[in-house]
């Protein structure tokens, strides 16, 4: 039976909604559409580019708790109520995933809190 394993960040939407921040199921690692929250003090930036860059960095620690990293990502999805914003996004983007080049989709639709500007989600491998 492969093993399942879910991760847990504290985040209050997970408990309110049910969901872990990842699941490790096998050398796979599946981390949910993650937003800008800081979830340590639960609050948010008025900014795309700084919201983008504490998505990255909660992706990052449910990864480490996985036992990977960012180059084990093999694909990532951005999901933004504005276009517009996904550009200016794109340096805080390339820095994480320039030398993985995961496969990438990027989709304009509603996100659960207004004050999202940008959520991301990332499936990635365990090494070895």
């Amino acid at each position: 039976m492969t093993e399942r394993r879910a991760i847990l960040s504290g985040s209050a939407f997970e408990e309110r909604i049910g969901y872990a921040r990842a699941v490790v199921h096998g050398d796979r690692v599946y981390v949910s559409g993650t937003t800008g929250f800081d979830y340590a003090t639960m609050t948010i930036s008025d900014d795309v580019v700084e919201q983008a860059v504490q998505c990255l960095r909660n992706i990052e620690a449910a990864l480490a708790d996985a036992g990977c990293t960012f180059a084990d990502v093999v694909r990532v999805r951005y999901l933004l109520p504005a276009r517009e914003d996904f550009e200016p996004c794109w340096p805080v983007l390339r820095k994480a995933f320039a030398n993985v080049l995961p496969a990438a989709t990027m989709l304009q639709c509603g996100l659960a809190d207004p004050r999202m500007k940008i959520e991301i989600e990332v499936d990635a491998h365990l090494p070895g």
